[in-house]
């Protein structure tokens, strides 16, 4: 069985929704994950700000807007009367339910209820259409087996096990559709998988089934081998191994979620990036085969803070480092690069959330130096240790470029670089010029 996930903009319209069917429609037995429609989860987002500041009729006047959109799609959408009647009566109640929490205290749960309607709404409409063009389908509700543990991780086994189930009611059947990024918590709560969780959805469904392949369907066809909104001459990548994908999702490739790599590397299902706007384009697989000595692509995190601790007293000490990441540790703030010298250690960070308190605790260890706007670029590949003239390409073609800092040897699949966000761009087309001749 395949999975098949679309994203907000591929659902983003009734006429973007129709075009789905061709995509969907044939003899093999596939699950497809819907995103809520494109600005749906920011338009609740408002309305769920609207309460939390107690505006309720702000909130009502968002949530009116929001219904109207709504009423209009499925006037598109849906030919004949009773499709349409029922995909009106679906809108008011899922609106009245948001409506409903102007009533009385608003909490994050609360918040979490709201963010799921989105979801609920695009797949009921979707099954709802091709129930009215004659397409048998099962709409399988996610919130039946998607769930997540204490730690608000994937809670596999249950997945699995409440997955299977499901289908099993429905022997026979060959499309079904769910929901991407909600669940429910291990208190039964509902729940989400956070932003860009639908692509984990169908990578945690795929691993759940050890399915064929999972398809991500999105506006642009493949990874492309640098960020194609900043560099005009970029191509896509064809095939990634699993680590080569992981490290460019987290580094900046918006294409993929960083999280939904590991389950399907973990089951070792392959994973296709496709574009919805160009069905026959190659796309890009990722799986499990692993390429020698090669420069792959390039891609660019923003919104990274430096910070230098300089010690001649206690870097060498036992412990300092330790010391030092423990005060990371304690305000849950992620370390993005590191590198060490005699008498100074250089760490990054892309939340600066908890950025003066971790400096007040820092300033014990010695100089403390901060680095405000700054950005990584990594360069994705296979460096093998034995495979000499990489590092040279590298920095000869930023050799225009101010480095910050340099991380090689973490991975064998990494070479990180941090610049000041100033410089991206011309860092980015150099890299193009210099790596790929584009």
């Amino acid at each position: 069985m395949k999975v098949l996930k679309f994203g907000g903009t591929s659902v983003g319209s009734a006429e973007r929704m129709k075009k789905l069917v061709s995509l969907v429609q044939d003899d093999e037995p596939k699950i497809v994950v819907l995103s809520a429609m494109s600005g749906t989860t920011n338009a609740l987002l408002e309305i769920a700000n609207a309460l939390y500041e107690k505006d309720n009729g702000k909130a009502k006047l968002l949530c009116d807007a929001l219904e109207l959109k709504y009423q209009e799609v499925i006037k598109e959408l849906y030919a004949k009367k009773p499709a349409l009647e029922k995909a009106g009566g679906l809108i008011r109640d899922h609106f009245e339910h948001i409506r409903s929490f102007t009533l009385d205290m608003f909490t994050a749960n609360e918040e979490k209820a709201i963010l799921a309607q989105g979801e609920l709404l695009s797949t009921a409409m979707f099954h709802y259409y091709l129930e009215e063009i004659g397409i048998p389908s099962v709409l399988l509700p996610a919130l039946n087996f998607m769930r997540i543990d204490e730690n608000e991780e994937p809670d596999m086994n249950y997945i699995e096990s409440n997955l299977k189930d499901e289908l099993d009611k429905y022997k026979g059947q060959k499309l079904f559709i769910t929901q991407g990024y909600i669940c429910r918590n291990a208190f039964g709560e509902v729940d989400n998988l956070k932003r860009g969780g639908s692509d984990y959805t169908a990578t945690l469904v795929g691993a759940a089934l050890t399915s064929e392949e999972v398809q991500i369907w999105t506006d642009i066809d493949g990874m492309h081998n640098n960020d194609p909104r900043i560099v005009n001459k970029t191509v896509p990548v064809t095939e990634l191994s699993y680590d080569e994908a992981a490290e460019l999702a987290y580094f900046g490739a918006k294409i993929l979620h960083p999280t939904c790599v590991l389950p399907a590397q973990k089951r070792r299902v392959p994973v296709r990036l496709l574009n919805t706007m160009e069905p026959l384009a190659q796309g890009t697989l990722i799986s499990d085969r692993n390429f020698t000595d090669r420069i792959t692509a390039v891609a660019a995190k923003d919104g990274i803070t430096a910070i230098k601790i300089k010690s001649t007293r206690m870097l060498l000490a036992h412990g300092f480092l330790r010391s030092v990441f423990e005060v990371f540790e304690r305000y849950k703030t992620p370390i993005d690069m590191i590198t060490t010298s005699e008498v100074a250690v250089s760490l990054t960070i892309d939340n600066p959330k908890f950025l003066d308190p971790i400096i007040a605790e820092l300033v014990q260890f010695g100089t403390v130096e901060v680095d405000r706007d700054q950005t990584i670029i990594c360069i994705v590949g296979s460096f093998t240790a034995e495979k000499q003239g990489f590092a040279l390409k590298i920095f000869e073609s930023l050799k225009g470029i101010s480095l910050r800092m340099i991380s090689y040897g973490g991975s064998e699949n990494n070479v990180s670089v941090l610049v000041n966000t100033a410089s991206k761009k011309e860092a980015l087309m150099a890299l193009n010029k210099g790596l790929f001749n584009l």
